[in-house]
């Protein structure tokens, strides 16, 4: 996040933090004065956007801090485990309020009878809230955040629990008694909502449970259409932070391709991914030259390259023939090597053959080698004059 993101979201909590405080103090005081157990309830809703913003400023200011050595994926999961001790607390409060709530609805006497100047309380509480909703989201609908877009819904339901305070209070002052307990108890259950939404958000992520299928679906899809992926699987996602999005997937490509190649097909799903889907921090391709899906661990039996290497070199030494490059192909739980050789001067271009013969019997004959190409390169007067593709020739054990 740039400095000028992280002020302007700064600035705009600030204001509804304030905001909150003012209304969360006068709701209160208002409501203990005025005998609204609704007012007091929808109090204690503002009091819980207030730490809603304290969240906010929070995770603005150290969540998005950079990775470093103990924290490689970054700090946006102090957010998380902030967010679901909130959620926690605001149950927690819920529950009290509404266990207060039936209380006095089943003990009328206990019933409280508000004030007319509480309707005016609940009115201005409408208005405020709704005046941050706006502001609020409009500054993040400009700079795209999601955290301040949540921070928006916490004051628009604020407002909507003061309207459910204004019926209830309306309808205790003209006599039906218990609907300001009511309307109290309707308080309680939307924070219960708010809290649940928040805390169980939380703990999926802390669990890193992955994206819904639709989303799913449209990785895939993108992945899909890039040049030189052949298909996909082992798919994974977690989220970080709420927001952001971490992928890890496996790309099947041809099997004949350099390595560059595929790191260059794999760079390319990485970029495709955080450029189409905004959400999406961090993709981590793995490329397969097969479908491993159906490959058990029979490669990790197969000799390795320092194992091949001083093979080769042996029947080289007996042969006299340079060795300028190897590749190896594990495939399927099989070796196939392709041994490029120089040949200083050559006669006839059938004694290759003999030469093929000779070598693929020797080098098949201890390791576990399926099959092994000679290719050759030719030059008859210290320098090269062709480039000859002299054989695929293949042994198999």
């Amino acid at each position: 996040m740039s400095e000028q993101r992280y002020i302007k979201i700064r600035n705009v909590t600030l204001v509804g933090a304030f905001g909150n405080v003012v209304i969360t103090i006068i709701k209160l005081v208002f409501g203990f004065y005025g005998k609204s157990q609704a007012l007091i309830a929808d109090g204690l809703h503002s009091l819980s956007d207030l730490i809603s913003d304290g969240v906010v400023l929070v995770a603005a200011k150290y969540g998005t801090a950079a990775a470093d050595k103990d924290h490689p994926y970054g700090h946006a999961r102090f957010e998380t485990l902030a967010t679901v001790a909130i959620g926690a607390l605001l149950i927690l409060v819920a529950i009290g309020m509404f266990v207060d709530a039936g209380r006095r609805l089943l003990s009328p006497d206990l019933l409280l009878h508000p004030s007319k100047f509480t309707l005016i309380v609940a009115f201005l509480s409408i208005v405020v809230k709704e005046a941050l909703y706006q502001y609020t989201a409009q500054v993040a609908k400009k700079i795209k955040s999601k955290l301040l877009e949540a921070n928006a819904w916490h004051h628009r339901s604020d407002a909507i629990s003061s309207v459910i305070v204004l019926i209830g209070i309306t309808g205790s002052i003209v006599g039906i008694h218990w609907l300001d307990a009511v309307a109290a108890i309707g308080v309680s259950f939307m924070i219960a909502h708010v809290g649940w939404s928040l805390g169980w958000g939380g703990v999926s992520e802390l669990v890193d449970t992955g994206l819904d299928s639709k989303q799913l679906a449209e990785i895939k899809t993108i992945i899909n259409s890039t040049d030189g992926v052949v298909t996909l699987h082992d798919l994974r996602t977690r989220k970080m932070g709420g927001t952001n999005v971490l992928v890890d997937v496996h790309i099947l490509v041809n099997s004949t391709i350099t390595v560059s190649e595929g790191h260059q097909i794999g760079e390319r799903v990485r970029n495709k991914l955080i450029t189409k889907m905004k959400n999406i921090k961090d993709v981590l391709v793995h490329i397969d030259p097969e479908n491993d899906d159906n490959i058990n661990n029979t490669n990790l039996k197969l000799p390795s390259r320092v194992e091949i290497t001083e093979h080769l070199q042996q029947i080289w030494q007996t042969m006299d023939l340079p060795i300028e490059n190897i590749n190896l192909h594990y495939l399927s739980g099989k070796l196939t090597i392709d041994v490029y050789l120089f040949l200083p001067t050559i006669q006839d271009i059938k004694d290759t053959k003999v030469i093929s013969q000779h070598f693929v019997q020797l080098a098949t004959k201890e390791l576990d080698i399926e099959t092994v190409n000679i290719y050759y390169r030719i030059d008859s007067q210290q320098k090269v004059v062709n480039n000859l593709q002299n054989q695929f020739f293949g042994q198999n054990n």
